[in-house]
């Protein structure tokens, strides 16, 4: 039995969580700008320039804004495949991968692993900090609850391609392409789209052009997960390993 006195104190705290829970998503950004807006600065920009004074670096943000038509459809399927293959039938979440998400950082004792759909992805870019805790997965939650209640689709992707992280300063798939490969996104080649999608689980870690064997191994599952769903058209494969030759 629990006694007159703690259950009004039980009630009096769950009130009170109750009240700064609200307060807290009541707080979460207006995403109704982003039908057609593009935010001009990400949060996580923001985070990147203060790392930067902090250590006394020299950071310039390069990002050049594409709509998605004129973004090659080899990177676009890339991207799905790499980060969020469930992308068109999830409405914001993937609890499968969350469910294994959440076993492994039991298991590590921490917050550590994402299983994170690109919408939350997009979320976590546009308006929260990178340091993982629990509130900031709540507010996440809302956000991305929010944006898939209000954009299209094929907007979240747009944006998402965009505004994510390609490299140090790089943010957006055009600016990413005309980095690493010296030409606009809508020009990517299969190969090419496949080591964009590679890195992005740390592109501040892994390099698209370069040798180290994570991304090499990624980018060829992705590129032949391309070639067994029909992304890649045959003749195209046949030529490419005619150069090879």
């Amino acid at each position: 039995m629990v006694k007159p006195r703690n259950f009004k104190w039980l009630v009096f705290i769950l009130v009170f969580v109750s009240l700064l829970l609200a307060l807290y998503l009541l707080s979460t950004p207006d995403v109704t700008k982003l039908k057609k807006e593009y935010p001009k600065k990400t949060a996580l920009m923001e985070t990147r320039e203060k790392e930067s004074r902090e250590t006394g670096k020299k950071f310039r943000i390069h990002q050049i804004w594409v709509p998605l038509s004129k973004i090659s459809p080899y990177l676009i399927k890339a991207v799905l495949i790499a980060e969020d293959d469930k992308f068109w039938r999830h409405e914001g979440f993937d609890y499968e991968a969350i469910q294994k998400a959440i076993e492994k950082d039991i298991k590590a004792g921490r917050f550590r692993y994402g299983g994170s759909t690109i919408s939350q992805q997009l979320a976590r870019n546009l308006y929260l900090s990178p340091k993982k805790n629990l509130f900031r997965k709540v507010r996440e939650a809302v956000i991305t609850w929010r944006i898939e209640k209000t954009l299209p689709k094929k907007r979240i992707l747009e944006l998402y391609l965009n505004v994510v992280e390609w490299g140090e300063g790089i943010f957006g798939v055009e600016a990413a392409s005309r980095h690493y490969f010296g030409k606009p996104s809508s020009e990517l080649s299969p190969e090419e789209a496949a080591r964009l999608a590679a890195v992005l689980p740390n592109p501040r870690k892994y390099n698209s052009v370069g040798n180290q064997r994570y991304v090499i191994n990624r980018s060829n599952l992705i590129y032949s997960i391309m070639i067994q769903r029909g992304i890649v058209p045959p003749e195209y494969e046949e030529a490419a390993e005619e150069n090879k030759l």
